[in-house]
């Protein structure tokens, strides 16, 4: 099961390499947002400079904003594709260098004394969402040591003639205290939901390898069929050419055993594929229908031989229960959920089968120690692995999250929490209305 520790790495169809690359952040996404940097610093200074009319080291300040311009010019159209992806590294160099010229454009107009030193926080925001956490912490430490260095700036702040800002060192260090906790706060909550985000991506992409590969498993009698079809005429051939070869050569010693093991071999070839095609062509209906109770067996029947004893209670006659289509994903969820069952039991696990005009209800509950009380609001995310048991590690991470996913495109409902007090052990509740599972319903 993908349940397991680090298998998520090795499901057909994805790979470490997929994570990595998932990391890389696009150039052009991260030129467009330069280019507004650009656009916005120039309009700054053009109406600090020209329109409020305040003394302003234009020369140098131009220069600044040249430079990440034609840095932007480079890198897109003489050196990288727009579609290029960035390495760690060299994200991490862009980011640096878009805060050494902030940093540096701030520095000769005011330090922390500028309105706009808050925005020495975007870079290393957009680094802890997209990049690797050690390149991230670097950015943040570069840009806590830029953000010191602006505080001991000599360049006043551009302001009216004759008239000086002076801002007490107490104000500055309440300033510098303000732009690095809004950095860490901002950075840290970047990185959190990009790295949820990320996992659950990682979860679905996992989840619908393993709805495939179930659908595919599913499909294999219809293609066996399909193959038999296929090989019936050749073999057909064949066995007319050895009938013929038989009846020539019956006389001669040296090829009569030989046509006569061709010819029995192909006979048993066509026995094999009429049987393919007979179960075929007879199990199709019972293959894609089938009622719940026979559902529930098929799906308990594998982790019936494990140590523990599996109860299958049924409270509702038989008569008139649902009829099912073969939903894989039901399937591979509910037996994802009974696997964890007997997983984690002492002794038994109890599968509780219920149904009505209105729904229908499976309970599966086992007798070991429950979930523990801090997973019970978290159960049902991708990679929660902490349900208590003494002997057994790992278990209630992705393989949960994936059964709880695809029982929920069913029109499941689920409810995870442990038994009562005087009885140890969890219980799921899984509840459909009865129309979305029953093939004879009206939908």
């Amino acid at each position: 099961m993908i349940d397991k520790p680090g298998m998520i790495d090795n499901t057909e169809g994805y790979t470490l390499e997929d994570r990595h690359n998932s990391r890389r952040l696009r150039l052009q996404t991260l030129v467009r947002l330069r280019w507004l940097a650009v656009g916005g610093q120039a309009l700054t200074v053009f109406i600090v400079a020209f329109w409020l009319k305040f003394p302003l080291p234009l020369i140098a300040s131009s220069s600044l904003i040249a430079a990440l311009a034609w840095v932007n010019f480079y890198l897109t159209t003489i050196r990288y594709p727009p579609t290029h992806r960035l390495e760690p590294p060299a994200a991490f160099a862009l980011l640096g260098f878009d805060l050494l010229q902030l940093c540096a454009l701030l520095f000769i107009t005011g330090g922390l004394a500028n309105p706009f030193a808050a925005l020495v926080c975007v870079p290393v925001i957009i680094s802890f969402a997209s990049q690797p956490i050690r390149y991230s912490t670097a950015l943040i430490g570069f840009a806590m040591v830029c953000i010191t260095v602006l505080a001991f700036s000599p360049f006043p702040l551009p302001w009216f003639d004759g008239v000086e800002i002076n801002v007490h060192n107490v104000m500055q260090f309440g300033v510098w205290c303000s732009i690095a906790s809004t950095m860490a706060f901002a950075a840290f909550y970047a990185y959190r939901v990009s790295m949820e985000a990320s996992q659950l991506a990682d979860a679905l992409a996992a989840t619908e390898l393993v709805l495939q590969r179930e659908k595919h498993l599913s499909q294999l009698d219809g293609l066996a069929a399909a193959a038999a079809h296929e090989l019936g005429t050749p073999l057909a051939t064949i066995s007319v050419v050895a009938k013929e070869m038989e009846r020539e050569l019956k006389n001669d010693d040296r090829f009569r055993e030989d046509v006569m093991l061709l010819r029995s071999q192909s006979e048993r070839c066509r026995d094999i594929l009429r049987r393919l095609t007979t179960l075929s062509s007879e199990g199709e209906a019972h293959m894609r229908r089938l009622p719940l109770s026979s559902m529930i067996e098929e799906i308990v029947a594998p982790h019936r031989e494990f140590g523990i004893a599996l109860e299958l209670i049924e409270k509702s006659p038989r008569k008139g229960e649902p009829v099912t289509d073969r939903n894989a994903g039901i399937m591979y969820g509910l037996g994802n959920l009974i696997e964890n069952a007997v997983d984690y039991a002492r002794e038994k696990v109890t599968v509780t089968v219920e149904h009505d005009h209105d729904k229908v209800l499976i309970v599966i509950e086992d007798d070991g120690n429950g979930y523990a009380p801090d997973i019970l609001t978290r159960i049902g995310e991708p990679y929660v692995t902490k349900r208590q048991k003494e002997d057994t590690a790992g278990g209630l991470g992705l393989g949960l999250f994936i059964a709880k996913t695809l029982l929920e495109r069913s029109g499941a409902s689920l409810v995870f929490e442990n038994r009562d007090p005087e009885s140890a052990g969890a219980r799921i509740r899984i509840e459909w209305p009865r129309m979305l599972i029953d093939a004879n319903s009206t939908k």
